[in-house]
């Protein structure tokens, strides 16, 4: 049981890296495949809009097969990926390369806290979310500096190179560990949707666009803020992302031991305190040890949001959590997006400050459609 919920955090981990060290290789993919630096951000972006797709239609497609060969077989085309972009000779199969990671994203992430709600009791859900969740933490850290470190000394393609007999381990572990999920009955895109009829799902579904929006607004542009307004050093800048990965671990062991008891709570509360550790990092600019501080907090708070959401997905939405998942995936994935898209357009046209508050805004909307917890628990 806990060795197949170790598989799944190993995936979700890769899943993660492979998304995130492609950030700190950007300048060197972009020369080798004679593109600009934009059009090496938009090969990499465009995973986010076939995660999305793949989120919509994963659980009709996943419902007519074994739960398990449908995570090894995207698991797979994770692999599959992965050496299409260390082998890459044009930018077109780059593109390619990153469309199929991003179905990874959307079907994998889509179907986890379903497949774990079927692996452990669900006095155990809470628990073993938080270690799928750990590898998300894990990859978050370590991925883009140990990208940039190696990518410097063996390559960009190398580092995708070196992910590969990992990911083939991934497989293995999965084969070893999951046991065997017979098909369900077919979940059509309409009952996803149908979902939000429920006031419930749709006020909890708000409340996630919001939080993550919120939450990646100022997370995509923390680097800017930090060489334009704290003035740190290639090396002090190393250390400070290094540190909010770090805390990423204290969060997410932290949600995992209180969102048993306290989920409403800690929906309503977290994204309010992100947008104070915000409003602080604002204040302390200028000082690298409080920024440090801050940036530690906001990690913190940060990595608990996503196993908060998905334990509450356990509970409201425990007689569809597919579809649940897929429509979840989904939001998240849009609210990424747009929310990074709010906080460059801000910053283009105001400044790093204004970013900052417009997610600080975004965030505290957030709790406010949370409230004390009332509007997102499920109808007896």
């Amino acid at each position: 049981m806990w060795s197949a919920v170790g598989a799944m955090a190993l995936c979700v981990a890769l899943l993660i890296a492979a998304e995130f060290m492609p950030v700190s290789l950007l300048t060197p993919i972009a020369r080798d495949l004679h593109a600009s630096v934009g059009m090496a951000g938009q090969a990499i972006s465009i995973s986010g809009l076939f995660a999305v797709l793949a989120s919509l239609y994963i659980a009709t497609f996943a419902a007519r097969f074994d739960r398990k060969h449908v995570l090894i077989g995207l698991t797979a085309l994770m692999l599959l990926s992965l050496v299409l972009i260390a082998v890459a000779p044009n930018f077109l199969i780059l593109m390619v390369a990153r469309a199929m990671l991003g179905i990874v994203v959307g079907g994998f992430w889509s179907l986890a806290t379903a497949t774990v709600m079927r692996l452990v009791p669900e006095s155990q859900v809470p628990k073993a979310l938080g270690i799928v969740y750990m590898g998300n933490a894990v990859a978050t850290a370590f991925a883009a500096p140990i990208g940039s470190y190696v990518g410097g000394i063996i390559g960009w393609r190398g580092v995708f190179w070196a992910i590969v007999p990992i990911a083939a381990i991934s497989i293995l572990w999965q084969w070893m560990s999951l046991p065997a999920m017979p098909s369900e009955a077919p979940s059509p895109v309409s009952k996803l949707f149908g979902l939000l009829r429920r006031p419930h799902v749709a006020f909890a579904m708000l409340g996630t666009m919001l939080t993550f929006a919120g939450s990646f607004c100022i997370f995509t542009y923390l680097r800017p803020f930090l060489e334009t307004r704290t003035h740190v050093n290639l090396t002090q800048l190393s250390l400070l992302l290094l540190a909010l990965g770090m805390a990423g671990f204290l969060g997410t062991s932290g949600a995992s031991a209180l969102a048993k008891r306290h989920l409403h709570l800690l929906l309503g509360v977290l994204p309010v305190s992100l947008a104070a550790a915000t409003v602080v990092l604002l204040l302390v600019q200028r000082s690298f040890w409080s920024v440090g501080g801050a940036l530690i907090v906001w990690g913190t708070l940060q990595s608990a949001i996503p196993v908060c959401w998905s334990t509450w997905l356990s509970k409201g939405v425990s007689d569809e959590p597919e579809s649940g998942g897929g429509l979840m995936v989904g939001a998240i994935q849009l609210s990424i997006m747009s929310g990074s898209a709010l906080g460059g357009f801000l910053l283009d046209h105001f400044s790093v400050t204004s970013t900052f508050i417009g997610g600080a805004v975004m965030l505290l909307l957030s709790a406010c459609i949370v409230g004390n917890g009332r509007r997102i628990q499920q109808p007896a």
